[in-house]
């Protein structure tokens, strides 16, 4: 089959990828130690799943407008406004099917042929397919744990050029729960504005950050709008990953441009999910703070259960649900030991099929020598999987 250019730019996501392989083995009644989904474990909140079910009583089935119904529109500014200090009106905000769906509209309405994207590594796996997709370069700039995994503005500037169109900034990002600090944020958008660049923060992680980090968002910043595009979703801060709800905050015309292109494609997102999601933003916050508290035990557990694994390093994420180990000094030989693989990819698949532990492989977000594991599971389940770790690595120290 003769396929497009565009669709043989881009590859299966790798996190899509080895949740199907670890889907195959549970099938077959093996236990899996599962790091790998990237969502969180909790229920969505009954208050929110009770509105989808009144709204399917009420037969709010139908269409919608293209870019969500007026009320969801103006419950999102509102709610970002009271949580993240910024001042959007409906008509500079568009619903989409989930978060990477706004982020894909974003890049078709933005990026031509040609055009640089900057996006700091490691970074989410769809980042740079999504720019291929839409015809752009990814310019890959790349992070320092020491700096937890936070981009500085010194290195942006770097890497601006002429063809620069936009900046992806993730924060908390994924996979590493690096947090850029708010008067970092903001050298980056003073850069952004003298440079004449898009700064699109992507913020489906804003409220689980750990101390001494606070949920914060670049379009607080005096005179952002012109120049930032806000990316959001319900999936996380709501335990809401099926639903497909995702937001873009922005000036009007860029808004007016990505309600045309989705007003091709999609049309509105689900007319149910539109109310369930108008619910979460009304609705109170207390199932926030409660799993916040969960996913920080369960922080120190992972961090502190792969720091004592031979050969295993870990910095602490600020935020997300992710832990980042660096498996590197396994992937070298020396007198008396070889290496136990050349890549992360197939220490992956080693840990899948023998130990029965699903992480992904830090190629996958540009970051050869890591591993990410999800932390958005039980602390049975982590102890467990830590367990299966220390004795696949520890066998493999012990045979060199």
């Amino acid at each position: 089959m003769q396929l497009t250019d565009r669709i043989n730019r881009i590859q299966i996501s790798p996190t899509a990828a080895v949740i199907a392989e670890a889907e195959k083995l549970k099938t077959r009644g093996i236990d899996i130690a599962d790091f790998g989904p990237g969502e969180p474990d909790f229920p969505t909140p009954d208050h929110i799943k009770m509105a989808a079910i009144k709204a399917i009583e009420e037969n709010k089935s139908k269409y919608t407008p293209t870019g969500g119904i007026m009320p969801l529109r103006e419950a999102i500014c509102a709610w970002h406004k009271r949580e993240l200090g910024s001042s959007y009106e409906a008509k500079e905000c568009v619903v989409s099917v989930g978060g990477k769906h706004s982020i894909f509209n974003v890049m078709s309405v933005l990026i031509q042929q040609g055009d640089e994207v900057i996006i700091p590594a490691p970074y989410w796996v769809s980042f740079p397919d999504i720019v291929k997709y839409a015809g752009g370069t990814p310019v890959i700039v790349q992070t320092r744990p020491e700096d937890g995994f936070a981009v500085r503005d010194s290195a942006i500037e770097k890497a601006i050029t002429p063809r620069t169109r936009l900046l992806i900034l993730n924060s908390p990002s994924n996979p590493t729960g690096g947090v850029v600090p708010p008067d970092e944020y903001e050298r980056i958008l003073a850069t952004c504005k003298k440079r004449n660049v898009w700064l699109m923060g992507d913020e489906c992680y804003s409220h689980f950050t750990y101390e001494p980090h606070k949920p914060y968002s670049i379009a607080s910043a005096a005179g952002s709008k012109e120049h930032v595009i806000i990316i959001g979703s319900v999936s996380k801060t709501f335990a809401m990953t099926g639903w497909r709800i995702g937001y873009t905050l922005g000036s009007e015309a860029l808004i007016q441009a990505l309600t045309k292109l989705q007003s091709q494609s999609t049309s509105n997102p689900t007319s149910i999910a539109q109310y369930a999601a108008l619910e979460a933003m009304r609705g109170t916050m207390e199932t926030v703070p409660v799993m916040l508290a969960e996913y920080e035990k369960r922080r120190e557990r992972i961090v502190e259960g792969l720091r004592a694994i031979p050969g295993v390093t870990c910095e602490w994420p600020g935020g997300a649900f992710y832990a980042f180990p660096n498996i590197s000094a396994h992937l070298s030989s020396y007198p008396g030991r070889p290496a136990l693989a050349k890549t992360c990819t197939e220490i992956s698949k080693m840990l899948l099929e023998k130990a029965h532990v699903a992480v992904v492989p830090g190629e996958a977000f540009g970051a050869p020598g890591y591993l990410r594991l999800s932390y958005a599971t039980s602390i049975e389940r982590i102890d467990e999987g830590l367990r299966r770790l220390e004795r696949f690595f520890s066998r493999a120290e012990a045979a060199a």
